[in-house]
């Protein structure tokens, strides 16, 4: 690819196109179903659960053993001879296996796998294992989980509730019992998915060695590699006896396929028994049925608000719904955004609850921007109702409540340090952009003429590069072991140079299409002074060779701010080895020294220079006339830990991500009168990510976000029946398409560069897909203001919208 200088000489900046494109859109892609890396694999199906709740038992086997071309039946007798339970994020005896062993807790829950020569045969044969079933009352609501008399999901466990804290920050009684106004609501978000192109994949291989069993498996796990643990305890394992391999390129994931591990496991048991390698590719059905969503959540919150509509308190109480199990790493979902909890507001008095509850539900995990979508839609439907009840005028409020800019970096009540922002700028530039005041003058006159039309508003802080050690927070400080804290955000890369001085990339990062490669090469190319096409990405993680910690992975909007970071570091120590063997071709001190250009040259005598391959080929082909004391390397490995991530302080606080974005937000919606259809008429957006490094990828990750919230807004949501019965199918589950994100869209910026990163990049990924449900709610209880309707709950489509109107007509 030819060379994509600025004039500037710098990279980092420019919109350019992506370099895994190519390969993609020519079908040269390497997805898991693409690759056979060992000769003789088997492949498998799984027998599920058809009820919701039922103690199973028990299970006949023998029949599909008999089948021919089956290699291997295993049930619940073998996972439980060669497993253990995975091992939790709490002490809650709720033991979570890839398959049921004693009940079944969801419908599609995995119950015996079946191995066999070719994915037919292996269908075929699960058709005959028999599961003898007793079926027992199922509850799938988090209000009904919590009763007293609810059927119990785990025996031993004596409640539904799986985790119950309570966190309290600053003068909470003393706020409410000054507060001019007491503001307060219940609001409810949906359980929905991440649908990626591509399911789930898992290639496992159990061998038995001299050291103990060895356990490799290839599949599209996407990270974080805290589970690599989880999943070695369950295998009953040390980690270096488990190898994971990821292929380069991965359909999507959105956080859903972290939740691909049980079945991880649940193959190398199959591996174990078949005697041979074992393939399992999941299909569409499975994947809405059984393998992982974002929770849903029921909220409360309460505001304490002075006469000036100043909000001084907050009381929250969370309700989450991880479905059968406290699956790993949920209670995730309640804490990551613990350090923001007060979002855009300067509020510095916080009371919250948050409890996880267990229902015959799938069971949950990471969906894009988990944490923030539920928080932000309670608090900015909060922020509106605020202003219903002063008379206020929703964008004025929120810029009363706004962390002032002079602020940063500003300390939450619950630990979150926001490292840098200007959130009033960012507010007035999208009601500019937005025409606000004008949108509202024209929804009166349009509402004169018996229209609906609306227009809402949401702001949410984006955190990113998220702190692991907030999951401790699930449990008591009293309770947390000296000594065995987590905390940190690392992130790891190498980079190396051949004697032709081409430079070699090496990122464990695992993307699913976000350009990960394409901005590494522009970072290299920029600390080096190398043209682009002398940079070569690679993409690869294997965990015996690929450099990796437990936080290693693509979540959490990790990338810009942790691996460019670690990008740097590399790259500057590898350009110090540079410089000195430039220095020895030169005969001059290496301080004096630049890169620029693909050369090193004298600074201030540029005809004073040498090739940068030069250089690299001192140190491979004439390492002794390097100066006593320096090493011939050109490799460096560099590992980014930001101090600023810390384990929760026994006060309950924590900086759960290293920095913080923001989003300012304005929809305009219009809902036909008669079919009660909403469209959007318009958006604008503003963001903050810090240092824009390609605002090409930036763009593509806010429009992705933006639809996945609209997804969550309008179409989404993973319905279960009274019974426990859930939606299965697309003709169901409705995913927006291009034809619905088909509106208008207006972009923004304001960049306040992050002082903890070393490029002052922050994460833009999942902003929108935080904010937008909330503004989609705000604009549409806006177009029925007049008929005094207030959106709690989501989605929103036709019938929701007749519902609310037939209701609140007298």
């Amino acid at each position: 690819m030819a060379s994509a200088e600025s004039s500037t000489g710098s990279y980092v900046g420019q919109p350019l196109a992506r370099i895994e494109d190519p390969a993609l859109v020519t079908g040269r892609g390497r997805f898991l179903d693409d690759l056979d890396p060992l000769p003789g694999t088997l492949v498998a199906a799984v027998v599920r659960s058809p009820h919701p709740h039922a103690r199973i038992r028990g299970v006949d086997l023998e029949r599909a053993r008999r089948h021919p071309g089956v290699a291997a039946v295993i049930g619940p007798e073998e996972v439980l001879e060669t497993l253990r339970p995975f091992p939790l994020s709490l002490k809650t005896p709720m033991p979570y296996y890839p398959t049921g062993t004693d009940k079944v807790r969801f419908v599609g829950e995995p119950v015996a796998v079946v191995v066999a020569t070719d994915r037919y045969t292996a269908e075929d044969a699960a058709e005959l294992v028999h599961i003898d079933y007793e079926l027992l009352p199922a509850v799938v609501e988090t209000a009904d989980a919590v009763r007293e008399d609810a059927p119990l999901l785990h025996d031993s466990a004596g409640s539904n509730i799986a985790s119950d804290r309570l966190f309290d920050f600053g003068e909470v009684d003393s706020a409410f019992e000054a507060a001019a106004h007491v503001v307060a609501g219940e609001y409810s978000f949906p359980r929905y998915s991440s649908t990626p192109m591509e399911c789930y994949s898992v290639i496992s291989e159990w061998r038995e060695e001299a050291g103990g069993p060895q356990v490799t498996a290839w599949s599209n796990f996407h990270g974080p590699f805290s589970m690599v643990p989880v999943l070695a305890g369950a295998l009953g394992i040390g980690a270096a006896q488990l190898r994971l391999i990821i292929p380069q390129d991965n359909g999507g994931s959105f956080g859903i396929k972290a939740g691909i591990y049980p079945y991880v496991a649940l193959m190398a048991v199959a591996s174990k028994y078949a005697g041979r390698p074992v393939r399992w590719t999941e299909d569409r059905i499975e994947h809405l049925l059984a393998s992982s969503a974002g929770s849903d959540r029921v909220m409360r919150f309460s505001a304490a608000v002075d006469a000036e509509g100043i909000v001084q308190a907050l009381d929250v109480d969370f309700r989450e719904n991880v479905g059968a199990y406290l699956r790993p790493p949920e209670p995730a979902t309640l804490y990551r955004c613990f350090g923001n909890i007060t979002g855009a507001y300067r509020i510095d008095n916080v009371r919250l609850r948050s409890r996880a509850v267990v229902t015959n539900k799938a069971p949950t995990g990471l969906n894009r921007g988990f944490g923030g979508q539920q928080l932000y839609f309670g608090l900015e439907r909060l922020m509106d109702r605020i202003a219903r009840t002063l008379g206020q005028n929703p964008a004025e409020l929120r810029r009363r409540n706004l962390v002032p800019t002079a602020a940063f970096p500003y300390a939450t009540p619950t630990g979150g340090i926001y490292d840098s922002g200007d959130y009033e700028q960012a507010v007035a530039k999208v009601l500019e952009s937005s025409r606000y005041q004008q949108l509202r003058k024209e929804q009166e006159e349009a509402r004169a003429r018996g229209e609906l039309v609306g227009t809402g508003i949401a702001l949410a802080v984006e955190p990113s590069a998220t702190n692991i050690g907030y999951v401790g927070l699930a449990t008591p400080a009293e309770e947390r072991p000296p000594g065995r804290d987590k905390s940190g955000s690392t992130e790891h890369v190498r980079v190396t140079v051949d004697p032709s001085g081409t430079v070699s990339v090496l990122l464990g990062t695992v993307p699913q299409g976000q350009g990960h490669a394409t901005v590494a090469r522009q970072v290299v190319a920029d600390r080096l002074g190398l043209p682009l096409e002398k940079v070569v990405p690679k993409v690869d993680m294997d965990t015996d060779s690929t450099p990796w910690t437990v936080t290693s992975g693509s979540y959490s909007s990790r990338f810009s701010p942790l691996l460019t970071s670690a990008l740097v570091e590399a790259a500057d120590r590898v350009a110090e080895t540079i410089k000195v063997a430039a220095g020895v071709l030169l005969e001059a001190p290496p301080q004096d020294l630049e890169l620029d250009g693909g050369l090193v040259r004298v600074a201030g005598a540029e005809e004073r220079s040498v090739a940068f391959r030069h250089a690299a080929g001192l140190v491979h082909w004439d390492p002794g006339a390097l100066p006593d004391g320096v090493d011939a390397q050109l490799y460096a490995e560099a590992a980014f830990t930001p101090p600023e991530s810390t384990a929760p302080s026994r006060t309950d606080q924590i900086n759960s991500s290293l920095c913080y974005g923001f989003v300012a937000e304005v929809v305009q919606v219009r809902i036909d009168p008669e079919t009660y259809e909403i469209s959007i008429q318009q958006v604008n957006a503003v963001h903050d990510a810090g240092t824009v490094l390609n605002p090409l990828l930036i763009e593509g990750q806010v429009h992705g976000a933006m639809v996945h919230g609209l997804g969550g807004a309008l179409y989404e949501e993973m319905s279960y029946t009274d019974s426990g019965q859930p939606t299965s199918t697309f003709m169901d589950y409705l995913v927006p398409t291009s034809a619905e994100a088909d509106f208008p869209l207006t972009g923004d910026r304001v960049v306040t560069p992050s002082p903890v990163t070393k490029l002052g990049a922050k994460g833009s990924g999942e902003g929108s897909s935080m904010s937008f449900p909330a503004a989609v709610a705000s604009a549409v209880e806006d177009a029925l203001s007049a008929h005094g309707i207030e959106i709690t709950a989501l989605p929103l489509h036709g019938n929701v919208i007749n519902d609310l109107l037939t209701r609140a007509t007298p």
